[in-house]
């Protein structure tokens, strides 16, 4: 349902995206994370047809969304960071507008009116204007708008901002309901872990490219586990002794011994800890003291 072939944007010298190269199945739900500045904005902004991409190409349902915009449009629903209500109507009346947009009208719309408005639980709320309702319930009478018209493909850029856990919890509930029911494809950004373990895949940008792509599980098994860090004087020296002595990887890293293990706490033993309490308040020993000590304790 979305594709990517090489997608590439430039802002001016900056590269925001370099050929990232993707695709989204069918009733999918898939989640895009990195830090603020990856990508993850710009990416959304050309699927949404408002920016042409630099180089490559992108597709969803088939259809070019740089040379099919009208048709791409009408096959989206898009929800943005920043709000796009208009504050002076009611929640009612924002709804009825967005609807016309996507051709509906008469008792057809109003009726998708209600029933969207119900399933994010602001039907009370449907006849107040939006400038007095709390950001969380506008931004549910956002997700209600885009909901209207029953797209194929939502676009939801970090669609939880705002929501407090019940409502976050009623979201996902609906999303999974649509995933369900009507096959819907999902493609959103998060910054919360355990939405993006909510998907069934996930991408990770940074600095416009793209990292990885896996499920969750996928990529939480390729996680080493705990880290322990032992700070010392000669860690490449001690590294080979740790690694002999404790049968494991021990790599030296900026001026200390970096050791990765699914148990990191077990891994620790009593003249370990010992050893590292020794380190922290090493300022009562000179460093060479300190490195006979630990050569003492592994020996």
């Amino acid at each position: 349902m979305v594709r990517l072939e090489r997608i590439g944007h430039q802002y001016g010298n900056r590269t925001a995206l370099n050929e990232i190269t993707l695709a989204v199945r069918k009733g999918e739900c898939f989640a895009v994370l990195g830090p603020n500045g990856g990508g993850k904005t710009t990416l959304f902004r050309i699927l949404s047809t408002l920016l042409p991409p630099t180089s490559g190409t992108a597709e969803i349902d088939g259809l070019d969304v740089n040379r099919d915009r009208s048709r791409v449009r009408s096959r989206i629903g898009v929800v943005f960071q920043s709000p796009s209500l208009d504050v002076y109507l009611t929640a009612r009346e924002n709804l009825r507008h967005g609807g016309r947009l996507y051709g509906l009208s008469g008792r057809a719309l109003e009726a998708r009116i209600e029933e969207t408005l119900d399933q994010m639980a602001v039907g009370e709320r449907a006849d107040e204007l939006v400038k007095k309702l709390s950001g969380g319930l506008r931004r549910r009478v956002e997700l209600a708008k885009v909901l209207l018209h029953r797209p194929p493909v939502l676009l939801l850029d970090e669609p939880s901002t705002g929501l407090d856990p019940s409502a976050r919890m009623l979201l996902w509930t609906q999303l999974k309901n649509m995933q369900d029911a009507a096959g819907t494809t999902i493609l959103l950004t998060t910054h919360f872990m355990e939405e993006a373990d909510r998907c069934d895949r996930m991408a990770i940008l940074d600095r416009g490219r793209l990292v990885t792509v896996g499920t969750p599980t996928e990529l939480k098994s390729r996680i080493g586990g705990d880290c322990i860090t032992i700070e010392c004087e000669d860690p490449a020296g001690l590294s080979g002794r740790i690694a002999k002595k404790f049968r494991c990887e021990a790599a030296a890293v900026k001026g200390a011994i970096r050791i990765e293990r699914s148990d990191g706490p077990a891994f620790v033993p009593h003249r370990t800890t010992v050893c590292i309490i020794v380190l922290v308040f090493s300022f009562t020993f000179s460093w060479t003291q300190v490195f006979e000590i630990i050569n003492s304790i592994i020996v």
